[in-house]
């Protein structure tokens, strides 16, 4: 899940307590986490990525994104973990589930079949033993489109073009250009209303991790031990966006088709470790 990063920040709600998921802890700024730290988060992201993993072997025609919230849910809580997004300023699931021209927060619904051809973001989070791993893939259902299919791989090829610029000393706008280009190279725009994140004792934590050249937001450089979710979110048409009445899911203005991936990394002395790495 990803919010506009600044938003939370002016609205000082990563200050509060959360009513049904975890408690967002007081922020801190951008936090260097210890070897402990690391460990604990190794774990909360090797359990997003089996149910990002699952959801993508399981996934057929007829079933309703509700089904996916709820298999989702239960393969949180068995592996010993609560799943992140649930309550997280009131968001009703454990998945953001978003289909073709939905970008995302989609809410999983059991009114919402999945078809042929849908492409499908799939974004959950666990929080274990106090920390978080945050992940998103997207999903092509049966035969999709030529398109829709590009749209996707270029999303994954941004992403991995972005964690190759991760090391210390290089910085969030080397980071934000090497997505950029292969989105726009490819003919895509990058959305710009949503970013990637920090993340570890809360689900979302400072620096915002921006997927585009910019001056607006603070480019820092990058440290040894820093924990962040770097997640390009790509649109087929136009990069404007809007927010529906359930004041959740967010779609593309024109109509277009959206895709999204995302990893939780570690930046470590030379380079990044793909802590939600579907591999394992």
């Amino acid at each position: 899940m990803n919010k506009l990063f600044a938003d939370l920040l002016s609205s000082g709600s990563l200050g509060r307590q959360n009513n049904q998921g975890p408690k967002i802890q007081k922020r801190r700024g951008v936090e260097i986490k210890s070897a402990r730290e690391v460990e604990i988060m190794k774990k909360a992201s090797r359990i997003v990525a089996t149910v990002l993993r699952e959801i993508n072997e399981m996934v057929e025609p007829g079933q309703t994104t509700d089904d996916l919230d709820k298999f989702a849910e239960s393969r949180i809580r068995e592996m010993g973990a609560v799943p992140s997004f649930k309550g997280y300023h009131g968001f009703p699931a454990s998945i953001c589930s978003s289909i073709n021209n939905e970008v995302v927060h989609g809410i999983p619904s059991h009114k919402k079949v999945i078809k042929t051809g849908d492409l499908l973001k799939v974004d959950t989070g666990a929080y274990f033993d106090g920390y978080h791993g945050d992940s998103c893939i997207t999903i092509c259902v049966g035969e999709v489109s030529k398109e829709a299919e590009k749209l996707s791989m270029v999303a994954q090829q941004a992403l991995m073009a972005g964690l190759a610029q991760i090391k210390p000393k290089n910085t969030l706008l080397d980071i934000a250009g090497a997505i950029e280009d292969v989105v726009i190279s490819n003919g895509f725009s990058v959305v710009e209303d949503y970013t990637g994140h920090g993340v570890g004792r809360n689900l979302h934590e400072e620096p915002s991790v921006f997927n585009f050249r910019t001056t607006e937001l603070p480019n820092i450089e990058l440290r040894s031990g820093m924990t962040l979710a770097v997640e390009p979110i790509l649109n087929a048409g136009n990069k404007a966006c809007k927010t529906l009445r359930d004041g959740w899911t967010v779609i593309t203005k024109d109509g277009s088709w959206s895709a999204q991936w995302e990893h939780t990394i570690l930046v470590t002395s030379d380079g990044c470790e793909i802590l939600t790495d579907r591999g394992m």
